[in-house]
């Protein structure tokens, strides 16, 4: 009830300060506009129309104020382009008549006149149908009520008492209060989503695409630091041992003939290289696509992880939770291996805490620790590839890790 009522004064307040508001911008702009136009043909007009498209972009701000508490949305602002420093005077004068937005900022300035009348008139009928009869009891006495004079309740057929009139006033007026938080929401959205259509409409596109770009930019780059540290391990763990292996092989091959017993030997040492180099690729392949993560969800390859961690991890997961996009869970399972990784090589934590939860229509990752802390986004570390992998899929990722600890590193994805 309390938002309910909080709203209807936010609503209430923007409609009655944008009558005005718009009553300035259409005399302004127009007046403005038209002189500028005419002008134009003797150079004057440039000028005038540069000043009134910026008046258009002042007025269009104070719009943009007010939307948020309206509509719910952060505000957006689209990025006018500054005039370069020590340009010349034509070139500073051509700067907003060149800009798109300026010349939508003034269409908006013109046409929300209309919009506003509606809204101004809804809203100060209802408020006054409200007030003036849920209270008529209160001034009925003060009223003249000549006997020539035919009311709304008599014409319908009622005596004319003070009861009836006020029963009558009051009914009206109660229909009036309960529909007036509808009417007022109405009205203001009716102003509101011109303006954000017209003022906010293009940067938020603008907005959406350049988001899109970084993704795809993130994506381009977790994808090469997963593929450079595939190609690391790669290199650093099976190829080292399979060359190890094929030289014990070769010598083995060498000795059969001569020294039968070595030769055992060192089959068996290549036998064992064969298990350890099969173990870590396995381990390679768990890391690329996990088969726990694929078959059993979520739940279960985050317990195993938390399993395998040489720290102490106190895992708190919803084992009911429902099966997510297969790239939302690839990201959130690399986010805690990643960090689980971080601590075991580099916290010196004692005890980690691990909290997957769904909530909003959003994957939230909580990954806390009490070691020393310092852990950093730096560009090619591991905490920067989840950074960009989750970026890439929509979400956001923070890491709060000051010296001396705790660490906490939190991933937010949709979902």
């Amino acid at each position: 009830m309390r938002q309910l009522v909080r709203q209807l004064g936010r609503d209430t307040a923007y409609v009655l300060a944008g009558f005005p508001l718009a009553i300035v911008s259409f005399v302004v702009l127009v007046t403005g506009f038209a002189l500028g136009m005419g002008l134009l043909i003797t150079v004057i007009g440039f000028p005038v129309l540069a000043v009134t498209l910026l008046t258009a972009r002042a007025l269009a701000d104070l719009q943009r104020i007010q939307l948020p508490a309206i509509l719910h949305d952060a505000r957006v602002r689209p990025v006018y382009a500054e005039t370069p420093p020590g340009a010349g005077f034509w070139r500073r004068v051509s700067n907003p008549i060149r800009q798109g937005q300026s010349w939508l900022d003034l269409v908006h300035g013109v046409l929300s006149l209309i919009p506003a009348t509606i809204a101004f008139s809804l809203v100060v009928t209802w408020w006054a149908g409200a007030l003036g009869g849920t209270l008529f009891f209160a001034y009925d006495w003060a009223l003249p009520h000549p006997p020539d004079n035919y009311e709304l309740h008599e014409l319908l057929g009622l005596a004319d008492t003070a009861t009836n009139r006020i029963l009558f006033n009051t009914a009206i007026g109660l229909f009036f209060l309960l529909t007036l938080p509808l009417v007022v929401r109405g009205s203001a959205l009716m102003k509101a989503y011109l303006a954000r259509g017209l003022l906010n409409g293009v940067a938020a596109l603008r907005g959406r695409i350049v988001d899109l770009e970084q993704q795809r930019a993130a994506a381009m780059s977790a994808e090469a630091t997963a593929l450079r540290r595939l190609e690391r391990d790669i290199h650093d763990g099976p190829q080292q041992r399979l060359v190890l292996l094929a030289m014990e092989l070769s010598r083995a091959q060498q000795q059969v003939d001569t020294d039968p017993a070595a030769a055992r030997e060192t089959l068996a040492g290549a036998l064992t290289q064969t298990r350890e180099t099969l173990g870590e690729l396995r381990a390679l392949s768990r890391g690329i696509a996990p088969p726990i993560l694929t078959d059993r969800g979520l739940p279960s390859a985050l317990a195993a992880l938390a399993g395998r961690c040489t720290v102490p991890v106190d895992l708190a997961v919803d084992q009911a939770m429902p099966r997510l996009d297969p790239a939302i869970e690839h990201t959130a399972y690399f986010v805690v291996a990643e960090s689980l990784a971080n601590v075991a090589k580099h916290s010196r934590a004692s005890g980690c805490w691990l909290t997957v939860a769904v909530a909003d229509g959003l994957l939230g990752v909580v990954v806390v620790d009490d070691g020393v802390g310092g852990a950093a986004l730096a560009k090619g570390h591991g905490l920067a590839g989840l950074a960009d992998r989750v970026r890439a899929n929509g979400g956001t990722f923070t890491v709060t890790s000051p010296h001396g600890g705790p660490t906490e590193i939190r991933a937010e994805l949709p979902c």
